[in-house]
């Protein structure tokens, strides 16, 4: 949609525009309205992915929470989220994006708004199940809204944005839950990293309903009612066992739970494949497209080294090398300063690379994880200062992969099923991040055993360092499925 669509009251954007929108520049303040809005809704979700992490011992002290309720305050957020992406994306291509997306933040800030005033652990670990929920339904719609909304090179450059976003809040969230509880703000702890939601949500909730397009699939069909309890209990069964196994070694019924998972999985599809043209819950006939099977599985590699590296780094950091929580952050934040440059890089180049530009990007982070991992086992007492240029690539090269990886996995999705393709989209990342986390009892605990012996941790991380790589060079890979040209990319 051009940017002239969205100076005037919102409008269905389901119809393919037949001229090309102007560049990012030309965009009216409307169009930079909505998709600061939008940009907005995303950052604050993904930021209350991990703003829990560096508040966890606050969080454990005020409220007496044990081991167990303080796992259930990240399980708690992302095990919903994983359960609710595919249904509330289709849902929002049957009864309008903008629509849902309001619902879910009005959702999510209420349920920020508890989190700050639990009295206890159990209030606590409720209200962030249900800010999982409304975060569920806020993401596709947001994916979407941008797949249906923005087009030409205002596309690219507006996924560059979103890239830009994701990597700022993967850095944001555990930094800013460290200085908000550490600056004990009107000597309220760690609530206000629930708190500031508030305002953020409801800034989004009156911009959004006067400024983002609404829009919809051309024809309203009867939602898959059995299509989203298979889906529901088939994502349940898998990402639980994940999230939970390592955290009681991998008992019998973790396998048994994966096993009927596959199963339900299977019946699923099954269903799907008898629901074509009768209002599917999965558009089937989208995996035929290879641009868009490739990108899902480069996104599940994503997801999957995200979740294996992240973790075992803040350990590293904080066992390895002894240091505080508050220096480590600011290693996250150098890490942030790099994915941010890669991400401009990738906002001003407004798509004219194609797929070269997010495998660049592979290629640079592997290049910097490899230098990284000599650099540690080289000098075991290593400096933030000495590790500055290896963590900057690595975040530069990152910063190239998630918004270009996104655009060009959705282009060729038709409108219709633009919220049902950004549900499986953002799900196959939780996916990857459930089974990142899962692998690092393979390749991390296994060597530490959870000791804070500094050499123990040091060795265990440049184990993880070549498995990140390989994962890296697997999706490098998978993005060959990807356009060469960008002329060919909506074709």
């Amino acid at each position: 949609m051009s940017s002239s669509a969205l100076d005037n009251e919102p409008q269905h954007t389901t119809q393919t525009p037949t001229h090309p929108a102007p560049g990012l520049s030309k965009m009216g303040l409307a169009a930079w309205i909505a998709l600061l809005v939008l940009l907005g809704a995303e950052l604050m979700d993904m930021i209350d992915q991990s703003v829990v992490l560096t508040a966890l011992p606050a969080i454990q002290e005020s409220t007496g929470a044990g081991p167990d309720t303080v796992q259930w305050l990240t399980t708690g957020y992302s095990l919903p989220i994983a359960l609710g992406l595919i249904t509330s994306g289709r849902l929002g291509d049957l009864y309008g994006r903008r629509r849902l997306l309001l619902i879910g933040t009005v959702v999510f800030t209420t349920a920020s708004l508890l989190c700050g005033l639990a009295a206890g652990p159990g209030m606590l670990i409720g209200a962030r199940g249900l800010q999982g929920l409304g975060a569920a339904v806020m993401i596709p719609q947001i994916l979407a809204t941008l797949h249906v909304t923005f087009e030409g090179q205002n596309r690219s450059k507006v996924f560059g944005l979103y890239g830009a976003v994701m990597s700022l809040a993967n850095v944001l969230g555990p930094v800013m839950g460290g200085l908000l509880t550490e600056a004990d703000l009107f000597g309220l702890s760690w609530r206000p990293i629930f708190l500031v939601n508030v305002p953020v949500g409801l800034a989004v909730i009156l911009l959004g309903r006067k400024f983002i397009p609404e829009s919809t699939a051309r024809k309203a069909d009867r939602p898959d009612l059995t299509g989203m309890v298979l889906s529901a209990l088939a994502i349940v069964l898998i990402v639980f066992p994940l999230s939970e196994g390592h955290l009681h070694h991998w008992p019998l019924w973790c396998f048994a739970l994966l096993a009927a998972g596959l199963l339900v999985l299977g019946v699923f599809l099954r269903h799907q494949k008898h629901k074509q043209g009768n209002a599917p819950l999965v558009a089937l006939s989208l995996f035929r497209s290879r641009q868009f099977s490739g990108g899902m599985a480069a996104q599940l590699m994503h997801g999957l080294l995200c979740g294996l590296f992240f973790m075992t780094w803040t350990l590293y950091l904080q066992r390895g090398l002894g240091m505080s929580p508050f220096h480590a952050a600011l290693a996250f934040v150098l890490l942030s300063v790099g994915e941010l440059g890669g991400a401009t890089v990738v906002a001003k180049s407004g798509g004219r690379f194609a797929r070269r530009l997010p495998q660049a990007g592979a290629l640079i982070t592997i290049a910097a994880m490899a230098a990284y991992g000599l650099q540690i086992d080289a000098v075991p007492g290593l400096t933030l200062l000495a590790m500055t240029a290896p963590v900057v690539l690595i975040g530069f090269g990152l910063g190239m992969v998630g918004g270009p990886l996104a655009d060009m996995s959705l282009a060729r999705v038709p409108h219709e099923d633009a919220g049902s393709a950004s549900g499986l989209f953002n799900t196959v990342m939780h996916l990857g991040i459930a089974l990142g986390t899962a692998l690092t009892a393979l390749v991390f605990f296994a060597t530490t055993n959870g000791s804070p012996d500094a050499a123990l941790n040091r060795d265990a991380f440049v184990t993880v360092l070549w498995w990140v790589g390989s994962l890296l060079a697997l999706m490098w890979a998978l993005m060959l499925c990807l356009p060469k040209h960008p002329n060919s990319q909506t074709e």
